[in-house]
């Protein structure tokens, strides 16, 4: 389909992403028996998060057996916690085994999306052309833009820049004078890994993170075969990892008194490897454990006394051609600026390219305080379902659970409207409302609200619209089901019926 065409391509689904949502969902409408789809992705391959954050040290935090789909297990995996290139790979196989990748178009950015009521259908502008579909599922997880501070004078900067998610790779770091700007997750797990060979490296500490061990290990070849022959066995391995990650709940959610358990092991494993009595004061938080990422690392601490790195608190008042000034007017001179700081998370960057039928963007309609029933469909906004929408974020576990269970919810919701001809989804505004009411409560109390920080999660109300207040077992009951009251459905049109083999 190019520009020019005057009718464009019609498809049933149209998907934007293809890491682990965009996979998710396309492999589960394929085993269902619809392959009457596309996914749409800017990208030259497939991968989203991990094909993106090609860092030094770049590896998930969750336990390989847990952040994987449920329905597509890796008994090949080498580590307990998998590194950036093995996450991807895992995702290309998922492309290739499923039979994904004839349905993705590759280089075709989405631009803009915008319900057509007369037509009930959603038309696509992409950078490859104009589609249109009767549903779009959004795939375009919070973690793909990444977000820079607004510094005074950063234009002006002579050296390099770049952000952590868009590493320069040919940028070569020898003998640099580096400032790492941010002391996330990213940067924990890059700094130890440039710090050997860099001349000098400032890290700029806006507010410490809580520290605890990573304890990761090679997963022997023993093991790789078990899993690849009593496949059982993995899965017993992951349930194990699952609940005891759902036991952390009772510290961020229930009684956040219980997380003095995790600052102790985390102030412990920080005298254990940082000997200087004065960086431990500038390294040890001041706020609840929880209230932030609790972060796992075993080189971050060491690396942070070796000769050639300084941690600076202070906050930086300027950039320079050629430095950095922070606010108690010390200049340090560095070429190479690496920013540490996240993602756009709050403010989903894909929603300023979804628009209702009168033109308002998700955006617009949202501000800094995205809501959305079940996490997954809007008011206004029809046959639309956000995977990694609001409040779907874990504190605890992984991600990719709460994927599934969106996923879950959204094939629910197609199954229900092939089967009663119903071709309009519409969730009703009070629906909405007391869901969003309900989060809201179960929120209050919990570490993230109570614990004394001001973090990603929250927006500029002090509101959590991240992550999910809970249990992950009680969202995935929560979606289980489509809730057909909740909405206005329109019995309208043709459509054809779902494949008889559409199962979860």
């Amino acid at each position: 389909m190019t520009e020019h065409e005057t009718t464009p391509r019609h498809y049933r689904i149209a998907i934007i992403g293809t890491g682990f949502a965009g996979l998710g969902m396309a492999a589960r409408l394929k085993r269902a028996g619809l392959s009457d789809l596309v996914l749409l992705e800017r990208a030259e391959d497939v991968g989203g998060t991990w094909r993106d954050n090609t860092y030094p040290g770049a590896a998930c935090d969750v336990p390989s057996h847990l952040y994987s789909l449920s329905f597509a297990p890796n008994p090949g995996w080498s580590r307990s916690f998998s590194g950036q290139r093995e996450i991807w790979e895992y995702l290309r196989g998922v492309a290739e085994d499923e039979g994904i990748r004839r349905h993705i178009r590759f280089g075709c950015e989405v631009r803009s999306c915008r319900w057509d009521d007369g037509g009930n259908r959603w038309s696509i502008r992409t950078s490859g052309g104009t589609i249109t579909a009767q549903f779009l599922v959004s795939g375009a997880g919070a973690l793909c833009e990444p977000s820079l501070p607004a510094l005074p004078g950063l234009d002006a900067f002579g050296g390099t820049v770049f952000h952590s998610a868009r590493w320069d790779h040919e940028h070569d770091l020898t003998g640099r004078d580096v400032a790492v700007i941010g002391t996330g997750a990213s940067a924990i797990q890059f700094v130890p890994q440039i710090q050997p060979e860099v001349g000098r490296l400032h890290l700029f500490q806006r507010t410490p993170p809580w520290i605890i061990p990573r304890h990761d290990r090679d997963i022997t070849r023993a093991e790789r075969w078990l899993y690849r022959t009593l496949p059982f066995t993995q899965s017993i391995a992951r349930r194990s990892i699952y609940w005891g990650r759902e036991s952390y709940i009772f510290g961020f959610v229930k009684n956040p008194n219980l997380l003095k358990g995790v600052e102790a092991i985390s102030r412990a494993h920080m005298r254990r490897q940082v000997r200087d009595p004065r960086l431990r004061a500038r390294l040890t938080p001041d706020y609840r454990a929880g209230c932030k990422r609790i972060l796992l690392s075993n080189d971050y601490y060491p690396c942070l006394e070796r000769p050639n790195v300084s941690v600076v608190t202070d906050g930086i008042a300027e950039v320079r051609e050629k430095s950095v000034v922070t606010r108690d007017g010390t200049e340090r001179e560095v070429d190479t600026l690496i920013f540490g700081t996240g993602f756009h998370v709050s403010d989903l960057p894909i929603a300023d390219r979804i628009h209702d039928a009168g033109g308002v963007s998700l955006t617009r309609r949202w501000g800094d305080d995205p809501q959305a029933l079940r996490g997954t469909t809007v008011a206004g906004y029809p046959n639309l379902f956000i995977l990694a929408g609001p409040n779907t974020g874990p504190g605890h576990t992984s991600h990719v659970f709460f994927i599934e269970s969106q996923i879950n919810y959204t094939m629910a919701a197609l199954r229900h409207a092939c089967r009663n001809r119903i071709d309009r989804l519409d969730p009703r505004p009070e629906a909405q409302a007391a869901y969003v009411e309900q989060v809201r409560r179960k929120m209050r109390g919990t570490v993230w609200v109570t614990g004394g920080c001001d973090s990603w999660y929250l927006n500029s109300q002090g509101r959590n619209v991240t992550l999910w207040p809970g249990f992950s077992w009680e969202f995935a009951l929560q979606t289980r089901r489509f809730d057909p009251h909740n909405y206005h459905l329109r019995k309208e049109g043709p459509i054809r019926r779902f494949p008889s083999r559409a199962g979860r």
